[in-house]
């Protein structure tokens, strides 16, 4: 599945802070859950990929 591609496929996504010093990203499904730890370096490269992301449709 590329990223343009569409998906009926619903989600549900929490951020925040583990007690491991990370940011935890966690998806989950009906079917799965995706917990994906980043450290807080890497986390605001991620946040900023989405803002850019974000002002690039706002355009």
């Amino acid at each position: 599945m590329g990223i343009n591609k569409e998906s009926d496929i619903a989600a549900n996504i929490q951020i925040g802070p583990t007690d491991q010093g990370m940011v935890r990203i966690y998806v989950s499904t009906d079917k799965t859950e995706i917990p994906m730890d980043f450290d807080p370096e890497e986390a605001i490269e991620i946040a900023e990929e989405i803002i850019a992301a974000a002002e690039m449709i706002k355009r």
